[in-house]
């Protein structure tokens, strides 16, 4: 014992030999932006790049973008101020002329996640006065971000609409684009995470083409290449140096993949009550579900509609437009048991219905839809998703997956080799994403997951990440950046950035 206190002792005197400084400490590695110039940073994007979360864009998720987060680190290596168009409450949601327009955020009130009360005090009608380095635009599509008259007020009222609500709050004009903007302030640094909304509207509604995809090839301001390409173009104008990331799958968000499709128990069918529900589906499957299989076997369908099982998880029944339309099929089968007009309606709901598959995605949206009355259908078949299908606006199938699929993949191809062909530093988020979706992401003291609420990863909307989840992102930006331009920004703890905004009422 006694000779390894002597062993310490000599340690610390040579220590204290090397070091006039009683009071040194290791020095540290000094930040550097390498080749990159951080010093007027401005950022493009959609509502991952506001920091949109909970449905709703509010203080506390602005405050926790990623691009804040970022533009926090660039400070280390000298970047200056990141100015934002903060909203004015943590509320969430907007006003016009003192009209509600947006709805307030999302919180988690122990059963699920519901709308905040209040009302919002974020009036657009008062523009806001710039510049700003934050120029995310929640619901912007790639090629709004070339338009002129995006943040006119007038064109909210337009049909279809030409303005963006949160755009007409910090425009610098009415007639003024995004891009515009942006360029105004000639950035030394710029970041681009753009394309998410031109798949994601045809997503989440359904792929019912109300909010067609954007296509991949075509001019500025029309196919995706085109414009993305004019984006970075623009941005590069004046020599400045950016970071670019890529489009998800949105396979890989909570928003298609919470609602199984097969939530039919008997408990549920029975409104909590196993019992009553055995009886019901015992009903069903006599007077609906045996009947329209025994007509759609005869015209050789037969596998689209099983009976219900009184013991398992029963699937959805939805309708599918991709399946032979069998309604004048159908109309004849039942004429004579249930009158022309009555077989003519029965052939029509169900000419294109079947019971929902593994490869199909129930939106999180239509969770409470199912059980519910369509409009003006009447009992017995008004029950979605049990006596009355489901609609294209409530589901994704096979074939518009696919369609998604395929056009992420070729944004992302343009992205990758825009990036390339113009020296910038890229974040493949789809992997980022996909990794979430697939086993989660050891992140400091949290494993995130793309599992809802619970997974950390992604807020209560099922779309935008959390606090931490942005920070998770942050960091991915910072390692493309520092491996790009040589810099060496460090990387945060995602611990330091806590979810309890989506459980907290203000």
């Amino acid at each position: 014992m006694i000779k390894n206190f002597k062993w310490l002792l000599l340690v610390s005197l040579t220590f204290a030999a090397c070091n006039n400084d009683d009071d040194a400490v290791v020095p540290q590695v000094p930040i550097t932006s390498g080749s990159a110039d951080f010093s007027n940073y401005v950022a493009l994007g959609n509502s991952l790049s506001a920091g949109y979360t909970d449905g709703a864009l509010y203080l506390k998720g602005q405050e926790n973008s990623w691009t804040k987060i970022l533009s926090d680190q660039f400070r280390l290596a000298g970047g200056g101020d990141f100015n934002i168009p903060f909203v004015n409450d943590n509320i969430g949601g907007l006003l016009l002329g003192g009209n509600v327009i947006a709805e307030n955020r999302l919180y988690f009130n122990g059963a699920g996640p519901v709308r905040l009360p209040g009302t919002p005090t974020t009036e657009i009608g008062t523009p806001l006065t710039g510049p700003f380095n934050n120029m995310g635009v929640p619901g912007a599509k790639s090629f709004h971000l070339l338009a002129p008259g995006y943040g006119n007020v007038a064109g909210l009222l337009a049909s279809p609409r030409t303005a963006n609500p949160y755009f007409v709050r910090f425009a610098s004009s009415p007639s003024t684009s995004i891009i515009a903007d942006a360029l105004a302030q000639n950035p030394t640094f710029f970041s681009l995470w753009i394309g998410n909304n031109d798949v994601l509207g045809y997503a989440t509604t359904g792929g019912d083409n109300s909010d067609p995809i954007t296509p991949a090839t075509g001019a500025p301001g029309v196919g995706f290449d085109g414009t993305y390409n004019a984006l970075v173009s623009n941005l590069k104008t004046n020599g400045a140096k950016g970071v670019v990331a890529n489009i998800p799958y949105v396979t890989t968000i909570p928003f298609f993949t919470t609602v199984p499709v097969n939530p039919l128990t008997a408990k549920a069918i029975g409104g909590g009550d196993e019992a009553v529900g055995q009886a019901n589906i015992a009903a069903l499957n006599a007077q609906l579900y045996g009947p329209l299989k025994q007509a759609l076997t005869f015209f050789n369908a037969g596998d689209r509609i099983n009976l219900l099982s009184a013991t398992g998880a029963n699937p959805l029944l939805i309708k599918d437009e991709s399946l032979t339309n069998l309604s004048a099929q159908l109309t004849v089968a039942f004429t004579p048991t249930l009158g022309a007009p009555t077989a003519a309606f029965y052939g029509q709901i169900f000419g294109q219905a079947r019971q929902a598959k593994a490869g199909d995605l129930v939106l999180l949206t239509t969770q409470g839809a199912i059980g519910a009355a369509p409009t003006g259908i009447p009992a017995p078949l008004n029950k979605y998703g049990i006596t009355y299908p489901l609609e294209d606006k409530h589901i994704l199938i096979p074939t518009e997956i696919n369609d998604l699929k395929v056009a992420t993949d070729a944004y992302n191809a343009t992205i990758s080799a825009t990036a390339t062909a113009n020296d910038l530093a890229f974040v493949d988020a789809n992997a980022l994403m996909t990794r979430l979706a697939t086993g989660g992401i050891v992140s400091n003291s949290f494993t995130l997951t793309s599992a809802l609420v619970f997974g950390n990863a992604f807020s209560l909307d099922g779309i935008h990440p959390t606090a931490r989840g942005y920070a998770l992102i942050a960091n991915e930006f910072a390692k493309a950046i520092n491996a790009k331009y040589g810099s060496n920004l460090p990387l945060v703890n995602t611990d330091d950035y806590n979810n309890l905004n989506s459980v907290q009422v203000p």
